[in-house]
């Protein structure tokens, strides 16, 4: 199970993030990246974040460790900035607390170079999860020790704003036009022999059990099993370069 840690301490807001993320420390005198719950999509966007980082990390990606904090409003009484205060009260209890790399860097596709095998793993599961967020523009993407980590998962699964069957589609194609990995992905087929027989049941049900269940909201955490579990089959075939 995730972590559990208090937040001591707000330390700067990183406005490069549009929900506002800040930077904070915790009881376990670990310094994170906070997502709030109560900022953009909610507490959807946390889901997002949890079910592709643990599952990412369980397919062997570099993920940074991530936590649940527990937020105490009364922390915002010494911000100044409005809108921070009134972000942070809306955001009392658990929050997601992502792992801070200290010295890590923004990948750069004109100054770092991805693998072949990496690319192609990373592409695979950005269309598994249906994260839109992995572009030229915004890799989210760090280089840390010399290694890939993939960051900023909130966008993935966007159908679960719209439960529709359309929307949930796990035949449902993945534009990859705009992947940042995407030349580079030269072996997709390897890559899907890999890692589609480790999206079993018992795996998805281990991942979706590390969301406090408050915060699926009326769906449960079914739907993203089942959703997952019919998509993986069929990834090579959705990805639309």
């Amino acid at each position: 199970m995730l972590e559990t840690v208090t937040v001591t301490r707000y330390v700067t807001p990183l406005r490069e993030g549009g929900s506002l993320p800040g930077l904070v420390e915790a009881d376990n005198l670990g310094t994170y990246v906070l997502k709030f719950r109560g900022a953009g999509h909610g507490s959807l966007a946390l889901v997002a974040e949890i079910i592709a980082g643990e599952l990412a990390r369980r397919l062997g990606l570099r993920v940074p460790e991530l936590a649940l904090a527990w937020l105490d409003p009364r922390i915002a009484a010494s911000e100044p900035d409005q809108e921070i205060q009134d972000l942070l009260r809306a955001s009392e209890g658990l929050n997601l607390a992502v792992d801070f790399l200290p010295g890590s860097a923004g990948f750069d596709p004109l100054g770092w170079t991805a693998g072949a095998e990496l690319a192609s793993e990373v592409l695979w599961f950005d269309a598994l999860v249906q994260n839109v967020d992995r572009t030229w523009r915004n890799p989210n993407l760090l280089v840390w020790h010399g290694d890939i980590w993939l960051i900023d998962h909130g966008a993935a699964f966007y159908f679960h704003h719209d439960w529709s069957a359309r929307s949930a589609d796990p035949a449902k194609p993945f534009d990859a036009r705009q992947h940042v990995l995407r030349d580079r992905a030269t072996k997709l087929s390897d890559a899907h022999g890999k890692l589609a027989p480790l999206i079993t049941e018992a795996m998805l049900a281990e991942v979706t059990a590390e969301v406090p269940a408050e915060w699926f909201g009326d769906h449960g955490s079914g739907g993203y099993l089942d959703h997952l579990l019919r998509r993986a089959p069929l990834v090579p075939e959705v990805i639309r370069a």
